[in-house]
Parts: structure tokens; sequence; C-alpha cells
């Protein structure tokens, strides 16, 4: 028995005037995620929990499995699993952003999309000036800062009163006041924000900065901090439900994920969670990976950026793309294996309108080779051809119980 679950990143979205009142799921051109929908049950997940953010962290963990109420403890610390980064008990790591801060505003939260040679020099020149050796004056505020994908890091520091900070993801604050989310009293809550403004003295000026003012792209001349915690402790997806599985993704958070998971990263060359991804790669990668592997994850970032962009052309680009080229090879291969099953949902939604995640309900299509005369009345998979199917509405940590039985 094969499993596929396919996670297109913040696919699903809101009713949108430019485009008729319809959703880019509506209007999409994506007949292989239809066909699942047609030929499948339908339904709704709960990815976030009523008390968690509506973070991919919190969504995806639910997806792979994992009751977050039970295992989550920050962003920071899976996507360290994924950097093989390891730390002690008492250190917290942080989620760090390197961002456009422009007099006193958070202009992007991923600088431009930085390239990640550039953001490696920069990276390495906040950790020679936050070194105690370098800067004996440092004092409380030294740390180590580990460099990423394009304007993704991590910030790691001992201090394990510093997991419970009130911290706000950069993405759900651009075109606002800094001081408006960084206005604390606390000494550890003082502690990170001098950190963050002393990048900005250090990384105002740097070379690489210069450049990319000179040739008209957004500088990254600070850094956020944010979505810290402890590491996790998480049981063996195998233990838990008996498969051995592999993930396919471009962002270190799904990976880290999949580490704590005891699941194999597929590294896919040209994999680059925007939206210029291989998708082809990835439905390659992902269609040879069904011969070793009876759970596969494959995750698509590019719908999610999309929206956090306020791009309706690139959202729906992104969503026709994962049909044809990555679910497409998918659906080309996995026939021989006679029997298995394919999940298709987004993690949360990304709405253009909004720019960041919500907490909506998800929409959830499963098609089973085992039970080919039995579908639900959905001619299309949208936000609103799943709410009555049969697949009703469950919490999405569930999903791979319900995928199994």
């Amino acid at each position: 028995m094969k499993y596929v679950i396919l996670i297109g990143d913040g696919m699903s979205d809101y009713p949108l005037k430019e485009l008729n009142n319809q959703t880019p799921l509506e209007v999409a051109n994506k007949p292989n995620i239809d066909g699942i929908a047609q030929k499948g049950r339908v339904g709704q997940l709960q990815t976030v929990p009523e008390n968690l953010e509506p973070g991919s962290d919190v969504a995806n963990m639910s997806i792979f499995g994992y009751d977050p109420q039970k295992y989550y403890t920050g962003r920071g610390p899976l996507e360290a699993g994924s950097m093989g980064i390891n730390t002690s008990d008492d250190e917290v790591i942080f989620r760090c952003n390197l961002i456009t801060e422009d007099n006193g505003i958070l202009a992007d939260f991923n600088a431009g999309h930085i390239t990640s040679k550039e953001a490696a020099i920069l990276i390495n020149t906040l950790n020679q000036e936050f070194s105690k050796e370098n800067n004996p004056n440092i004092g409380e505020m030294d740390g180590e800062f580990y460099s990423g994908i394009s304007y993704r890091h991590l910030f790691v520091k001992k201090g394990s009163e510093l997991a419970s900070l009130k911290t706000t993801p950069p993405h759900d604050i651009v075109g606002e006041s800094i001081a408006d989310y960084t206005n604390w009293n606390d000494p550890s809550s003082l502690m990170i924000k001098n950190i963050m403004l002393k990048s900005k003295e250090i990384l105002e000026n740097h070379d690489i900065n210069k450049k990319r003012l000179s040739n008209g792209e957004k500088i990254a001349n600070m850094v956020w901090l944010w979505g810290q915690g402890l590491k996790p402790s998480m049981p063996k997806f195998k233990d838990l439900y008996g498969f051995e599985g592999s993930v396919i993704t471009g962002v270190d958070l799904l990976k880290g994920i999949g580490v704590f998971a005891g699941l194999k990263n597929i590294n896919v060359p040209g994999a680059t969670g925007y939206f210029d991804t291989d998708y082809k790669a990835k439905g390659k990668y992902a269609a040879n990976a069904l011969e070793d592997n009876d759970f596969l994850f494959v995750h698509i970032e590019a719908p999610d950026e999309a929206g956090h962009a306020g791009n309706i052309e690139e959202k729906i680009k992104a969503i026709e793309r994962i049909d044809k080229y990555v679910l497409g090879q998918i659906l080309d291969e996995i026939p021989q294996y006679e029997d298995y099953k394919i999940a298709v949902l987004p993690d949360h939604a990304t709405p253009i309108d909004v720019r960041t995640h919500t907490r909506d309900l998800v929409p959830l299509a499963i098609y089973s080779s085992l039970k080919k005369d039995f579908a639900d009345d959905a001619n299309i998979y949208t936000e609103k051809s799943v709410i009555n199917g049969s697949l009703g509405i469950d919490k999405a940590h569930d999903l791979v119980k319900k995928m199994i039985i």
C-alpha cells in the first residue's frame, strides 16, 4: 500500500473581486487535483487548534500526524532539526529573518528574497560582531547565528526563560511600525530587542547591502527574531503508524518535522521554496520515491509565498504547476502499485487580501484505489465544494490515521 499527502502551502483563499468573486482554486486549471475530488471523498480539516497561532509549523505538524498541543515547542527548533543543529536543554532556538527596515517600518519580511550566498556573508558578519572574542562589550547579547536559505536563518542563545517571550512573525506585520511589536519591558525581551537593533547598526552599511541598493534591490539591514522554543521530543512516525516514510520540500521547517519524526528528507535540486522552485524535479523525485517509501509527504511552498505577496497571478500559476508537474507525475507512476491513497490539501489558507495565514478550515480530498466505486458529489476541488463531503470536519492530526485505516 502506498500513501501520498500532497500539501499546497497556503493554497486556499477567499473570493476575490479581481476573479469575479472566485478563489484562485476555483479559476485555476487543475484537472488532476479536481480528479482526486471527483473520484474520491472530500471534507474539511482544522489544521490549527484555537489556542495556537496559524503558522505553517503548527499546521504541518498536525498534517504529519502529531498533535501540536502535545509536541509543538516553536518554529525555530523544528528548523534547527533540519539543519543538524544540536542544542542543549537550556538553549532556545529563534527563527531569524533577514528583513528590510525603513524608517522604523518593517518594509519587507524577506529582504527581497536575498540570495543564500549573500545572506551567508551577512550572517557570518553578525557572528563575528556578536562574539565575545571580537566584541568583549557585547555582554548578555552574545549568541550564535546559523545561516540557512535565502532570508531564513536561526539564532541560538542560552536561557530557557527566552522560550516564553511573546514574539510576532514578521510576515504578519509588513508595513507596520517595528516599535509597536517590540514594546517590551522585561529584561529578557529587552535583550532580544537590543540584538535586533544592534544588527541594524552592523548590517546597514555592509558592502552586500550597498551593492543591492545600487542594483535597485531591497536591502537586508536588520534581523527579526521570532518563533522561538526548546527542542521538541516527538515519537517516531514508524512507532506511531507502522510505516517508513519520506518528505519532499524546499523548506527547512518541513524538513525539521521530518527529522524529529524519523522520516527521510529527500533533497531535490532546484527546490527553492519560492515561485522559481523546480516543480518538474519535485514531481519526478516524488514519483521515483514511491518505490522505496510506503508514506510520502510532498510539500510545495509557492502558493503561500504568492499569498503573502498579494500576487493573484503567481498563486494561480503555482496551483496549476503543482497539478501538472507534481501531482501529474505522481499519478503517472502510482497505479503500478495497485493499492494506494492520495490526499490533497493546503496546510492553511493564505488569502491574497489578508497576506498572512488564517485559521480557516482547509479543503481536503482523498482518493483511494481500494474504493473506486465510492465517491462524493464534488465535481471540482475548491473551498466550497468540500463543505458537505462525507469526510466531514476533522482535526488534521488524525489525517494519517484516517488514511491508513
